[in-house]
């Protein structure tokens, strides 16, 4: 095998650990939008401006690889992992504003396991990120990260199962759907992650 070129240069790991502090925020964020009592309002702005910052996060990642002669890996993959990490963003962001939105009268308590989940993978993907500088102890990362997707999984049918047993009011199932489906579709979208960093790391091993 030939000997991989690296360069010096570290901001694009520096940026990547960036935008994955950014998604442990708006995790917070989300968990915070469920409790009890929350000012909505007031969380979703917060919200908005988390997400505002992860989306100056991901220009300057596509900034730097346009600028960059030699990248750390290939520049698809560059691309794919911070669009990939916007998109855990976007997804909660809509999550929020949903809820803010439709205000549903009730939230099941179930909702909380899926935003667990969503919390687990945020914290492990922030930690996942600098380590793409050593391609060191990655595998445990993507591992985990697809056990967590199952089970989401699994939380998610339950919910719809339970949305759909006649105990809720028709209009609260369609908002609780939509609220439900941006929350499956993070937990998700942090899969695709956990999927390319290990594409990357076997590209570079």
């Amino acid at each position: 095998m030939g000997l991989k070129f690296r360069p010096v240069d570290s901001s694009f790991y520096e940026l990547f650990a960036q935008s994955a502090r950014h998604i442990v925020v708006g995790a917070g964020l989300l968990a915070e939008m469920l409790a009890d009592g929350a000012d909505r309002e007031a969380v979703a702005s917060r919200m908005r401006d988390a997400e505002h910052a992860a989306d100056e996060t991901t220009h300057a990642i596509i900034k730097q690889v346009n600028q960059t002669f030699v990248t750390p890996f290939d520049r698809e993959d560059i691309y794919n992992l911070a669009s990939g990490l916007d998109d855990i963003m976007d997804m909660m962001d809509e999550a929020v504003d949903l809820i803010l939105l439709y205000e549903p009268s009730v939230l099941p308590s179930e909702l909380s396991n899926q935003v667990e989940v969503i919390q687990r993978c945020a914290e492990l993907t922030a930690d996942a990120m600098p380590r793409l500088k050593s391609m060191a102890d990655l595998s445990e990362y993507w591992i985990e990260i697809n056990r967590l997707e199952n089970q989401g999984d699994k939380s998610f049918r339950r919910i719809l199962a339970s949305l759909f047993s006649g105990k809720y009011q028709p209009m609260d199932v369609l908002k609780l759907k939509d609220i439900v489906t941006s929350l499956e579709g993070a937990i998700d979208a942090f899969e695709k992650i956990a999927n390319t960093v290990e594409q990357i790391a076997v590209k570079e091993s």
